[in-house]
């Protein structure tokens, strides 16, 4: 089976690279001399991956499940480079696939029991699609929005006719007595009853319409919480089998077993992705690694956070502590990279080659004093750390890294990964919460620009919708009568053609609001370019949301500040 591949299959021969940046670092420690290995992904092997990206764009079999694919330029002993391409677990329910490199051994000794689990998982698997997509979930938002907006009405009616009777009571004790002020009250309390009884009655009604589709639903969240718990307990206990008998091989020529390198037991499909197939392969076929780079392609219904196209750095769960291991042997990269971390330079922050976030990109610095601090935030660079290794670079992180009061430095708020703009931080722990403070107050005015990826049926307005995250389901957001909060967007048109220029002023702050705003039907309906996650499928290289205007009132000096950002888009 032919594995290795011409650079020529993939890029013209002819390819000049005079860029030696680095956009990525794979890196881990030597688990016996503690050294820093580093294998980098560059400008190069990004080409290569591209070249591979529009192959699979020809074929609907990459795209029918979502999945991470890998390449690695490699160099023979002879000096010449070649390219091996892998994918992560199955492609298409098989693990030999001709062109691609082979799954690392241990799987046929467990192949039997693996094919009869993967059997049922693909089954859990459609049954919780099933189950997501129940149309009984649609039919109950619908009648729900209904029955609100009738309740809606009619209370708008009732409130009208409350203030009417009040109004004839008042006239009634003015020019009636006795008997004839009797019956005129004892007439407008019976309009008032009639009212209470019509708005019981429509409750009523709601509540026989709803009722079975919310038992339907509960009963379709419990079958689903049911099928993951079995899915876990499938999962682990083949990658039990599986870690005992994968083994995997370094450039010392070391070989061990997944179950001897993390003994005390990793997630579901460590082994099975395409960074460590790649490197085994190469290590046990002689072959020097000069570049790596992974990136998602296909459908992303199940793994919702990951973008087709898109390049991603080693799994945290999964390949980051095969690291350390998989490198040993490797000789050092050169060039030799520079520092990790960005210097400050005339008012911007300039980002290393070793920088996880945005790469060649500077952060302009807005405005800065001994109190506070305002920058351009790029588009693709964290607001803050995460929680894994992959996710530490950021705005935060590089501020506390150059700043020489940089540890006491503090987000006020966050922008999305992918939205750019100004990003407001404090310097002391007093200014960060009285500018909290502001925001919490809603004293801070904000604008946002966006370009939506289609037309828009009116110039102007406000949208009221509740936001609620489903733990399950993160980082998505959805609206939600029952559980969300509330949250208010003001926007209005600025631009049109065949895509929408917007403003939006955004009253509350919940995670992903304008987006979401944009997306639903009952807001705009129309999903901001290049929000995938919201289910645009227009071709876009970012997600057009820029956080162009920030005015607040200086904490210390009493002063309205008013910040802005020139839109990039």
């Amino acid at each position: 089976m032919v594995v290795l591949h011409s650079l020529c299959d993939f890029i013209n021969c002819n390819f000049a690279v005079s860029d030696l940046s680095v956009s990525y670092w794979y890196e881990g420690r030597c688990p016996h001399t503690g050294e820093l290995l580093r294998l980098p992904r560059t400008p190069l092997v990004e080409a290569i991956a591209h070249a591979l990206m529009q192959h699979l764009a020809t074929d609907e079999r990459y795209s029918s499940e979502g999945k991470m694919y890998g390449v690695l330029l490699v160099e023979l002993p002879t000096g010449e480079q070649r390219v091996l391409k892998a994918f992560s677990g199955l492609l298409n329910g098989d693990s030999l696939v001709e062109g691609w490199v082979p799954p690392i051994p241990g799987r046929d000794e467990v192949a039997l029991e693996e094919a009869r689990t993967l059997a049922q998982l693909e089954a859990i698997k459609q049954e919780l699609i099933t189950l997501k997509q129940l149309p009984e979930r649609q039919e109950y938002e619908k009648r729900r929005s209904e029955f609100e907006l009738r309740l809606q009405q009619m209370s708008d009616r009732h409130r009208d006719c409350k203030n009417q009777r009040h109004e004839k009571r008042q006239i009634c004790y003015e020019k009636l007595i006795g008997e004839a002020l009797i019956v005129a009250l004892e007439q407008l309390d019976e309009e008032s009853r009639q009212h209470g009884i019509e708005r019981r009655q429509l409750k009523r009604q709601r509540d026989e319409v709803l009722q079975p589709l919310q038992q339907l639903i509960a009963a379709a969240d419990a079958r689903m919480g049911e099928l993951k718990q079995r899915r876990r307990e499938l999962s682990r206990q083949l990658q039990a089998q599986m870690h005992a008998t994968y083994t995997l091989m370094n450039f010392l020529g070391q070989s061990l077993s997944l179950q001897q390198l993390i003994p005390e037991g990793m997630p579901t499909g460590t082994g099975d992705c395409c960074a460590p197939k790649l490197l085994h392969y190469a290590a046990t076929h002689g072959l020097k690694p000069l570049a790596m780079a992974e990136f998602w392609w296909g459908s992303s219904l199940i793994n919702q956070d990951k973008i087709q196209g898109k390049f991603y750095g080693a799994c945290a769960e999964r390949c980051q502590p095969l690291m350390g291991f998989l490198l040993s042997g490797l000789p050092p990269w050169k060039p030799n990279p520079p520092a990790p971390f960005p210097k400050r330079e005339g008012g911007v922050l300039s980002p290393s080659p070793t920088s996880r976030g945005v790469w060649g990109e500077v952060i302009p610095i807005l405005y800065e004093d001994e109190w506070l601090i305002a920058v351009n935030k790029p588009a693709g660079l964290l607001s803050v750390p995460g929680r894994y290794r992959d996710t530490q670079d950021s705005v935060l992180s590089r501020l506390r890294q150059i700043l020489p009061d940089g540890m006491g430095i503090i987000a006020v708020h966050r922008l999305d990964q992918e939205t750019s703009g100004i990003l407001l931080l404090a310097r002391d722990l007093q200014t960060y919460r009285q500018l909290s403070q502001q925001f919490q107050h809603r004293q801070v005015h904000k604008v946002y620009e966006a370009v939506l990826s289609g037309c828009v049926t009116t110039d102007r307005g406000v949208i009221e919708l509740p936001l609620w995250g489903d733990p399950q389901n993160r980082p998505y957001q959805q609206v939600n009568w029952q559980y969300g909060k509330p949250s208010v967007t003001h926007f209005q048109v600025i631009a049109t053609g065949d895509c929408t220029r917007v403003e939006f002023l955004p009253l509350t702050g919940r995670s992903h609001q304008l987006r979401v705003h944009a997306a639903d039907a009952r807001g705009l309906g129309v999903t901001i370019l290049g929000d995938r996650l919201y289910g645009c499928r227009a071709a876009a290289n970012r997600l057009h949301l820029h956080a162009r205007e920030l005015s607040f009132e200086h904490p210390q000096l009493g002063e309205t500040l008013h910040l802005q950002a020139k839109t990039p888009f």
